[in-house]
């Protein structure tokens, strides 16, 4: 018995779907469930292992679609410069070193562009091979060669052509044939045409048998390999966002979101869908009921539990404020920066501190100190918040759509009273309005000077509500439902009736 998640891609800034299996891989972990984690998206710039390592994965946990057909191991980068340089069959004229970078000049116009990583650059992860100035191959290692890629020119730029994917000692375990609509891939004794056929190969080589769990988390280009190719196994499709479109539904007809449109279609295949909020599952269940002939099973796990409740080993800074999020704009964090200057002329003592990075960074830098609100609003960056959110007073978000939210769990898991939108699901969850914090109406087109009125107004209005205490009990009570020993509980209560239904 396995239960195999299945995405698409991952990266150093992951999305709330890769947390999201960060955390089940740990949950996994502890109930003693054997657990596949399969990525299918192709990775060039880096070694897959060192993003699933950075987010918590155990390296036999992952499952490569492109390395599954060869008997590589999922490992870090660990081919040294040295090995490298032994592969060289002319000697080296002269080399350039720069910032994890080594380039290696040959005769005859030639050169090797080494690509290096570790902490003393000593291991290589990617080469380019350089002839007459033309990008003819590139190399790409973990703790050997993984797989190589062909170039040829083409209007004065190189065009990827194909790639061979090796063995550990070597030997080409198959070849991809890089078209420009879609890719063949060629093994010794078959042939398959694009990226969806290989994952149909991968999952029918897995012999997946009725006690095998299927998690499709992500399922854009390979959905209907995945549902075809299933075999025994039981699948459930779990359900990361908001998963239609309010405007454009009605009382007879709902537009699904394209993320799910197929798997909601084809609901009779499904086993079960998973949502992260109850909201969201109670909306789903609803739907089915109105729209569609399906009653599918639909559970509501969180995607993150709480460790425990955490209290302030000191008094919280008075009139502090903090927010935790990507610094992207959908985000809105320039409503809160807006919203904490407005506030802060009738409350001098206000500070606010922004954590994390991302795109926005320099606007909200030029918002600061043109307002010259330096002094009480702050880039924090990245920073790891276990021990940061118990010193604050309010959270604030300002985020249109959170499926779940992790930062919102735990703020409240920290006492935190939250001041965010009124929108599913995630705000809806952990605020009960005007008891720990208030959920501000959304109109139908954003307005920034709404916003900023109704952010500055209900930070005027708790702290002038003077029920502090109130709120944080409130919030410490609402994050109890999402302590880890109850999540946990729902996963494993959740595979034992799939896997033994």
């Amino acid at each position: 018995m396995t239960v195999y998640s299945i995405n698409l891609g991952i990266g150093w800034a992951s999305s709330g779907v890769e947390y999201a299996q960060a955390y089940r891989a740990k949950i996994f972990r502890e109930l003693q469930l054997p657990a596949k984690f399969i990525f299918t998206d192709f990775f060039q710039t880096e070694n897959l292992q060192h993003f699933t390592s950075n987010i918590g994965f155990n390296d036999e946990e992952v499952l490569w679609l492109y390395s599954f057909f060869t008997d590589l191991r999922i490992a870090p980068t660990s081919y040294r410069k040295e090995a490298l340089e032994e592969t060289f069959s002319d000697p080296v004229e002269r080399t350039e070193v720069g910032h994890q970078l080594i380039r290696y000049y040959f005769k005859n116009d030639y050169y090797i562009n080494a690509s290096l990583c570790g902490e003393q650059q000593q291991f290589v992860q990617r080469v380019e091979y350089v002839a007459k100035g033309k990008l003819i191959r590139k190399d790409y290692y973990s703790y050997t060669r993984m797989f190589s890629e062909f170039y040829a020119p083409q209007n004065d730029q190189p065009q990827l052509y194909q790639r061979h994917f090796f063995n550990e000692d070597g030997s080409l375990a198959y070849e991809e044939l890089v078209q420009e609509d879609t890719s063949v891939f060629r093994f010794s004794d078959r042939i398959l045409v694009g990226k969806e056929a290989l994952v149909a190969e991968m999952l029918d080589r897995l012999k997946l048998q009725s006690n095998d769990l299927l998690l499709l988390d992500r399922a854009t280009g390979i959905g209907q390999a995945v549902f075809a190719h299933k075999g025994a196994a039981k699948l459930a499709v779990v359900i990361h966002a908001e998963h239609y479109n309010a405007k454009s539904s009605d009382d007879y007809n709902i537009l699904w979101n394209n993320y799910y449109e197929y798997q909601f279609t084809n609901a009779h295949l499904v086993d079960a869908f998973i949502t992260s909020t109850q909201k969201q599952k109670e909306v789903l269940e609803q739907q089915f009921q109105t729209y569609t002939k399906q009653q599918p099973r639909i559970y509501a796990i969180p995607v993150g539990s709480l460790a425990k409740l955490q209290y302030p080993q000191k008094s919280r800074q008075l009139y502090s404020l903090m927010t935790s999020s990507r610094l992207a704009s959908e985000k809105h964090i320039d409503w809160l920066v807006s919203a904490v200057i407005e506030a802060q002329r009738d409350l001098p003592n206000l500070v606010f501190d922004i954590y994390g990075e991302g795109g926005e960074r320099r606007k909200l830098t030029e918002m600061i100190e043109k307002a010259q609100a330096q002094d009480f609003i702050r880039l924090k960056g990245h920073q790891n918040l276990a021990d940061v959110y118990q010193n604050y007073e309010i959270y604030l978000t300002a985020s249109t759509s959170e499926g779940f939210g992790l930062t919102l769990m735990e703020a409240v898991g920290s006492g935190l009273p939250l001041i965010g939108l009124d929108v599913p699901y995630g705000n809806q969850t952990f605020v009960e309005d005007g008891k720990n914090g208030y959920l501000i109406p959304r109109p139908e087109a954003d307005d920034v000077a709404y916003m900023t009125q109704q952010f500055a107004q209900k930070i005027r209005d708790y702290y002038q509500a003077a029920r502090q205490e109130e709120a944080q009990l409130q919030s410490y009570q609402i994050a109890g439902a999402f302590l880890h020993e109850y999540v946990a509980g729902y996963w494993s209560q959740f595979v034992k009736e799939m896997c033994h239904d």
